[in-house]
């Protein structure tokens, strides 16, 4: 016969020795977890390609030892860009080209095959706007590695020679060769106007490949966004007012699953007898350009091509460049300086819908203009 009562039981002498290391195997595992589980807004940042790179993340769910594979992915995918081609080291893969004074083939990476490729393509359809091998122009004119001194402007006969040094039709690529081949032995490439996209485009796939959804990544002013911000709201991203004496933004937009890259005057150039001459240089004249276009933002689904047009349009200009714009169907949005020393703004009707900007950012995009691969 049994009692309706209970009573508890008494513990086993080997039940009152597990117990407590049972309760300090949880509280350890609820410290490990916290330790190891990432914020779910991560962010990381640093310094690569002559410029500086951020991101944001949204890491819900996912270990610390996660974020920081993907900041390791990151910075792989810069530092191989820029071994290829940097035009600053001279042991890149580009400045070994550029030294190669010879019209045989010279073998280049499939990597960098694939940029000059791109930049080929940009050159042909903006009429050789955008050219890679404006190089020796740019610096004769002070700008980039191996500038003279800015102000000394090229002599008409030195302008004419070095001319002859330009055009993107010297440059004969064979990618199932894995070379490319100069016409003429003197030409040499810069890829600051595409490089820096197309490293991004290369991290953004990284970072897809190690399972992250949503992201903003950003290096010296070119954005690629994919997803959603952390907590679920749309990325939004801000355009510099082109100011060479403050920081601030002009408008924002809301970017979704694109890129978006930005090229202007008005950060790098020097007055000369009263003119401003930037490092924009047309390579179909030889001289810097001198239309009233401050700065030109496109977004495009690839960052390398958002990166190119950019810079080929801001060559155009505000009525050239637009119309080129609109016959490729680019979203593009256009800032012309006006006579009363303000600003005009006109977007194509790609361009995603902007939101002036009403306050001054502290953190503006940097380097809007192009900076070294």
């Amino acid at each position: 016969m049994t009692s309706g009562s209970s009573r508890p039981e008494r513990l086993t002498p080997r039940a009152r020795i597990l117990l407590p290391v049972f309760l300090v195997l949880l509280v350890a595992l609820a410290v490990r977890q916290l330790w190891y589980t990432a914020p779910p807004r991560a962010e990381l940042a640093g310094a690569a390609m002559g410029t500086r790179w951020s991101v944001v993340l949204d890491a819900t769910g996912r270990a610390r030892a996660d974020v920081e594979r993907a900041r390791m992915a990151i910075e792989e995918q810069f530092t191989a860009v820029d071994q290829r081609m940097s035009t600053w080291d001279p042991d890149s893969e580009l400045s070994r080209f550029n030294r190669h004074a010879s019209v045989e083939p010279f073998p280049l990476s499939a990597e960098t095959l694939e940029v000059l490729a791109i930049a080929q393509q940009v050159s042909e359809d903006s009429g050789g706007a955008f050219d890679v091998t404006v190089s020796p122009l740019v610096a004769a004119w002070g700008f980039g590695p191996g500038a003279r001194a800015p102000g000394q402007a090229p002599e008409p006969a030195e302008l004419a020679a070095l001319r002859a040094l330009v055009g993107y039709r010297l440059l004969e690529l064979s990618p199932a060769e894995g070379a490319a081949r100069k016409l003429h032995p003197g030409i040499s490439c810069d890829l600051s106007a595409v490089a820096k996209g197309w490293a991004v485009d290369r991290a953004a796939e990284a970072l897809a490949g190690l399972g992250f959804t949503d992201f903003l990544l950003e290096l010296g002013g070119e954005v690629r966004v994919r997803g959603e911000r952390p907590g679920g709201s749309a990325w939004r991203v801000a355009i510099e007012r082109p100011d060479p004496d403050a920081r601030a933004v002009q408008a924002s937009i809301v970017l979704r699953d694109a890129a978006l890259a930005t090229s202007g005057d008005y950060r790098s150039f020097y007055e000369r007898d009263g003119e401003r001459l930037s490092h924009l240089l047309d390579p179909r004249s030889g001289e810097p350009v001198r239309h009233g276009l401050a700065s030109v933002s496109v977004v495009h689904s690839e960052a390398a091509l958002a990166d190119a047009w950019a810079t080929a349009l801001a060559v155009l200009g505000p009525v050239e460049g637009f119309a080129r714009a609109e016959a490729e169907g680019l979203g593009a949005y256009f800032i012309e300086r006006t006579a009363a020393g303000g600003f005009a703004v006109r977007a194509t009707a790609r361009f995603p819908r902007v939101r002036p900007a009403r306050i001054a950012s502290a953190t503006p995009p940097r380097d809007p203009h192009g900076g070294r691969p």
